[in-house]
């Protein structure tokens, strides 16, 4: 007799198989338009959608050169040999949903300030290469990125579904959302912890390089640097380099503890992160901007203010896990609620959900700094174009889709323990708001 499975229902076809399959298809040439949008077309999406716009980018469209392969691998080759070479103590992340601990080498400062002196004494100091370019180049680096990528994501799904290395690999049986969200949690080659090097180290670092490879190349072609790169260029580059001093804490974050290695997460922070993440310093190149001094100062202030409140607030989570009650928060002992949860292997563990500081606030408070202080670089561009707003655009909807996410995994994990922590903090960001 043939067994009639029951019918899959339409929301979860479309969440599961047609919205990956839609941003896998999208998200590439997303990426190529804003590049050459900025570059070409004076970074207006109205130039972008003429006929003009369309000559202008069949013109332009890039293509993958061996030049920015040899650029691409150098640069990951250098972040390995930094991540396993630099001295660093060994950190231990969260216990994973089987029970295990990744391991991370915590040398994130030390990679982040020897890859700009290689980079900046490369080009000023011995005169390799111009500094600007990694812009003038970053085209091809895209387009180079994004298929050499895939081919990489294609190896993760393979190695997922025939040989995963740890009990915390997961299939759904669902070929592209597998391919879309990953198999493996933590998957490493050598021992080295594959998502720490491609977030921390090639998105983020790589962040960093396309900010300095910008202005540079604005100082090259103007002589100087226009007030608006610089408030730009300042506010990414104290942003990136906050990151990797709290690196240990982002081991901790959603991405690292919950996410798995596949399209959504290494073609992101390879591709996405790089393209979308840089979009106003490279529409200050061809558009530069010059703001009144109170205007400088007025953003700076605020930018820095707000890099300064998330840090605080990821710290205040980040001190509670180390040293739990021991710490005090605002200058008062910390309040907390002893929450406990069971791992797949049968182990009961517990947790400390911090009630008071930033997180007495809002659940998820930190987000309204980050959210900030892009808006506060972006603004930095002027308000000719929309196009650099898309990056706070998507963050917006980035981190308040996290909110959600975060917020279903914490309840289904702590259970009435999460229960007792919303009743205590009822807002989710903005308090008395959201």
């Amino acid at each position: 007799m043939r067994i009639r499975h029951p019918p899959i229902p339409l929301r979860a076809v479309i969440r599961n198989t047609a919205l990956p399959m839609v941003l896998m298809i999208l998200t590439p040439p997303v990426v190529i338009l804003v590049w050459l949008t900025c570059r070409y077309l004076d970074g207006s999406i109205s130039q972008l959608a003429s006929r003009d716009g369309l000559h202008e980018v069949i013109a332009h469209f890039p293509a993958p050169s061996g030049v920015a392969a040899a650029m691409l691998a150098g640069f990951m080759l250098i972040q390995t040999v930094l991540l396993r070479a630099l001295p660093g103590r060994i950190h231990e992340g969260p216990v994973t949903p089987a029970g295990s601990r990744p391991r991370y080498r915590a040398n994130g400062v030390a990679a982040f300030v020897v890859t700009h002196l290689l980079y900046l004494g490369g080009s000023y100091g011995l005169g390799w290469f111009s500094a600007g370019v990694i812009y003038d180049r970053l085209g091809e680096l895209l387009i180079t990125a994004s298929l050499s990528c895939l081919v990489f994501c294609c190896y993760l799904y393979v190695r997922g579904r025939r040989t995963p290395a740890s009990a915390d690999a997961s299939a759904t049986g669902n070929t592209i959302l597998d391919f879309f969200r990953g198999i493996e949690l933590h998957p490493s080659i050598a021992g080295i912890q594959l998502k720490q090097l491609l977030n921390c180290r090639i998105g983020m670092i790589g962040w960093s390089l396309i900010v300095v490879s910008c202005a540079a190349y604005q100082h090259a072609d103007l002589g100087r640097l226009s007030s608006g790169m610089l408030v730009c260029a300042t506010l990414q580059l104290v942003y990136v380099a906050k990151f990797f001093w709290w690196e240990t804490g982002y081991f901790a974050t959603l991405d690292m503890m919950h996410d798995r290695l596949g399209y959504y997460l290494a073609w992101g922070v390879t591709n996405w992160l790089p393209g979308i993440y840089t979009v106003a310093p490279q529409y200050l190149v061809a558009n530069p901007v010059d703001l009144p001094a109170w205007a400088v100062g007025a953003l700076l202030v605020v930018g820095l203010g707000a890099i300064g409140v998330n840090y605080q607030a990821d710290r205040q989570r980040q001190r509670v896990r180390e040293a739990g009650a021991n710490v005090r928060i605002w200058g008062r002992p910390p309040e907390l609620i002893e929450a406990s949860y069971l791992t797949g292997d049968g182990e009961h563990h517990r947790s400390l959900l911090l009630v008071s500081g930033w997180w007495g606030i809002a659940r998820h408070f930190h987000y309204l700094p980050e959210l900030l202080v892009a808006v506060t670089w972006t603004a930095a561009t002027g308000f000719t174009n929309a196009l650099p707003y898309l990056y706070p655009l998507f963050l917006a909807v980035l981190l308040f889709d996290r909110v959600t996410r975060d917020d279903r995994r914490c309840q289904t994990k702590y259970k009435q323990h999460w229960d007792e922590y919303r009743a205590r903090v009822r807002w989710k960001v903005l308090p008395f708001i959201y």
